[in-house]
């Protein structure tokens, strides 16, 4: 973590990310805040039992990539194999069960893009809540964003 994440609470990150519902990401934020993002959506991750991600992309390849990028963030061990799944034209909609670490695609027509990142937890004291959409290369490895 970086030095300005030291003081990141519960309650600041669930304040972060909920900036991001129900916006038309494309990355519009300083590198700061991404960081600061970053940050707050690995928090309520270490607070939760599982994630669940819907990523809204234009393609399946930029579907899958964000998918990897994510899961190896959030500490996920999955592969993800793009052979696991039918090709689809266009616009697709990835979901991802950190419960059962099994995702699958479909073809998509809304007008988002990003993941949204959804914390489960059995127990009401830990963090549930659903949060995004945000960017898909958030956590691209080369952290290079437009």
């Amino acid at each position: 973590m970086t030095s300005d994440s030291t003081s990141l609470t519960l309650e600041i990150a669930h304040d972060i990310l909920e900036q991001f519902t129900c916006l038309e990401m494309k990355c519009q934020c300083p590198p700061k805040d991404l960081e600061q993002t970053r940050q707050a959506l690995l928090l309520l991750a270490h607070h939760s039992e599982y994630q669940m991600l819907g990523i809204c992309a234009d393609s399946l390849d930029e579907a899958l990539t964000a998918l990897a990028d994510y899961l190896t963030a959030l500490g996920y061990s999955i592969e993800v194999n793009p052979r696991t799944i039918d090709p689809i034209d266009g616009a697709v909609y990835l979901k991802f069960n950190g419960r059962n670490q099994s995702y699958y695609a479909s073809a998509y027509v809304e007008k988002y893009r990003g993941v949204l990142v959804s914390f489960q937890s059995s127990d009401t004291e830990e963090v549930n809540g659903t949060y995004g959409h945000f960017p898909l290369n958030l956590f691209c490895q080369s952290k290079t964003l437009p």
